[in-house]
This record gives C-alpha cells, structure tokens and sequence, in this order.
C-alpha cells in the first residue's frame, strides 16, 4: 500500500489554526486600527448553526462582516460563535473552521480561499497547496478576490 503525504490537508489545518489564532486575538484584544472581516461559510454544513431565516435567506453559502460591531465572541477548536446585527436583529452564528470557505481582512489585503476536493474535480485540475486571495474591493458584503497560487512564490 503506497502512503503519500496529504499536503492539502496539513495546509487547510494551519490555515484554520491562523483563523483561531486570529479570532482569539480579537476575542482577547478587539479589532485593532481598520482590521475587519469577510467570512464566507457554508450553511449546510451540519454543524453550522443560525436562525432559520438566516438559513432560508442564504441556503448555501452566507458571508458575514465582523467590523464595527460584534458581540460575545466565543472562539474554540472546532469554530467560533458570534453575536452579528442583521437589520437591528442580533443574532448568534456558530461557524465551524470546516466551514469556512473564505477568510478576508481587505484592510491589509489579506484572504485565505478553502478549495474542497469538490471544487478540484469540477475544474479537472490537481489539488495544489491552497491559495491566498488579494482582497480589491467588497460588494454587497462578499469580497472579490485576485487569487494567487503559492506555487508562484517558489523558487
């Protein structure tokens, strides 16, 4: 039986480890200067939890913006939960890291893109190590991104 490393996985786990770092951070410290967040998640994942007319609303995917106003931010290891203002609606979200799709602070111009195996197959392309995406500019609260393949960083 022929073993090979998994790199896809290793990756996607340290870039789920920096979300936590991060999210802890901000639990701990608060958002510092013009820091803020585009997360894009998946609501069907069956550990993802929100109202239901947020799940009716947004059936698939859901992007949320954690900038000027948040509240009890709860960060462990399997995900974080959230207070988020909907419309003067509060509302609790807990996002599991699994799914999480993307991970944007465009004050520095810094995302993070998860590929699953699904997305590999639709494009018939390999599984490289993930990519980092360039947040340019947000519209209607879902971050457009110029993607860049870490392979072109090697030298």
């Amino acid at each position: 039986m022929s073993r090979s490393i998994d790199y896809g996985n290793l990756m996607h786990r340290a870039m789920r480890g920096l979300i936590q770092d991060v999210l802890n951070d901000v639990r701990d410290n608060g958002l510092p200067g013009a820091h803020h967040f585009f997360i894009t998640f998946d609501t069907t994942h069956p550990d993802a939890r929100l109202a239901d007319w947020l799940r009716e609303r947004y059936p698939s995917e859901m992007t949320v913006v954690m900038q000027h106003w948040f509240d009890d931010l709860e960060v462990t290891d399997a995900g974080f939960s959230v207070t988020l203002n909907f419309g003067d609606a509060p509302e609790n979200l807990y996002v599991p890291y699994d799914a999480i799709e993307t991970f944007v602070d465009p004050s520095v111009e810094f995302g993070l893109r998860f590929e699953t195996q699904e997305d590999d197959e639709d494009d018939g392309s390999e599984a490289d190590a993930d990519e980092i995406a360039s947040e340019d500019h947000a519209e209607d609260e879902k971050p457009e991104a110029d993607v860049v393949s870490l392979d072109s960083f090697r030298k």
